[in-house]
């Protein structure tokens, strides 16, 4: 079956569908590298043109500038011919000295200090705050962003946002559903320890895997992938290319995980490489092609900064590919041998 960006799967657990392509924008929010405005313009215009339909952003991407470039587009399409989730627990707010602000990690983005809170007043704050940049009066989904050990430190500060999600920012999330203001919620997640205590920790109706289920990682197919699948909770795949990798594959200077490369990383990057040229394929589509393969997944969502690789993508999803691959990837242990894989049962 050929994949098409505007098929959707349903969410099992909310009344939403997505489709199965969708348009990541952290990259738009100038996450590597400054992104002129007519770049992002265009970039944005070649994904509705591609048949791309939903959109996923965030407050922290460019510290405002995602959603503000991303809601500036979708303005000028019709309301009901696309989805758009963005994420709570983070407020953006003026700081002390705008002209002195150190905008790092981001190479550009705006001039606004980050706040976490994953509290009741926090979670509507950040919702109300995305509606004014965006300029939409509706958004499809909420994400709570980042509510993982790995960004809050001491662990005393972890254990308090995760209390005040539970006490609080989870009542906020279930008021705006109840109301129909959103139609879905969402947890994300950036690690296999954080992926398997955030599925019965919020009971989300989908979780937004950043790095924890690709085609080089997937060791949460019997962990975090597996209690989705038995609780009914659907996936998004919100990093297929593990941060860049998976798309350049093993050269210098790639990224993996929004960092360096292990060489470990690197010696399975090429295992995978080679197979892929044995059989004529091209990484990126095995890589999209895999994840879309899990019972659970409903949508994939990989960042683009340029036309050009909006319409890679689009290729990469329909690209056919030999079953014959699969099998190879399987019996060399560069995927596990239960792993779903395109054209299986």
């Amino acid at each position: 079956m050929i994949l098409q960006p505007w098929q959707t799967r349903p969410l099992v657990r909310a009344d939403l569908s997505l489709p199965l392509l969708g348009l990541g924008t952290a990259h738009l929010g100038e996450l590597f590298h400054p992104v002129p405005e007519a770049q992002s313009r265009a970039t944005l215009e070649t994904a509705w043109d591609e048949g791309i339909r939903y959109f996923d952003t965030a407050p922290w991407y460019g510290r405002g500038l995602a959603e503000h470039r991303l809601g500036g587009f979708l303005r000028t399409c019709p309301r009901g011919d696309f989805t758009v989730s963005t994420k709570v627990g983070r407020t953006l707010h003026r700081p002390a000295d705008p002209a002195a602000f150190d905008r790092s990690p981001w190479a550009g983005g705006l001039r606004f200090e980050v706040a976490f809170d994953y509290g009741y007043d926090g979670v509507m704050r950040s919702y109300e705050q995305a509606l004014q940049r965006l300029g939409l009066d509706t958004i499809d989904a909420l994400v709570i962003h980042d509510l993982d050990a790995g960004y809050h430190a001491p662990p005393e500060l972890y254990a308090a946002h995760r209390r005040d999600l539970a006490e609080g920012g989870m009542k906020a999330l279930d008021e705006l559903k109840s109301s129909g203001q959103i139609r879905a919620i969402g947890m994300g997640v950036n690690s296999n320890e954080r992926f398997e205590t955030a599925v019965p920790e919020v009971h989300p109706d989908f979780v937004l895997v950043a790095v924890p289920y690709t085609l080089l990682d997937h060791q949460s197919l019997h962990r975090g992938m597996a209690e989705c699948q038995r609780r009914g909770i659907s996936v998004v795949i919100g990093a297929p290319y593990a941060s860049g990798i998976l798309v350049t594959g093993s050269v210098a200077g790639a990224r993996y995980a929004y960092g360096a490369v292990p060489e470990t990383v690197q010696a399975r990057v090429r295992g995978i490489e080679a197979v892929a040229r044995a059989h004529g394929v091209a990484l990126p589509a095995a890589t999209l092609q895999f994840v879309l393969a899990h019972p659970a997944v409903v949508s994939v969502i990989p960042g683009a900064a340029a036309p050009d690789e909006v319409r890679q993508t689009v290729a990469h999803l329909a690209a056919p590919i030999p079953s014959d691959f699969w099998s190879d990837l399987k019996g060399k242990g560069l995927i596990l041998s239960d792993a779903p894989v395109p054209g299986a049962d």
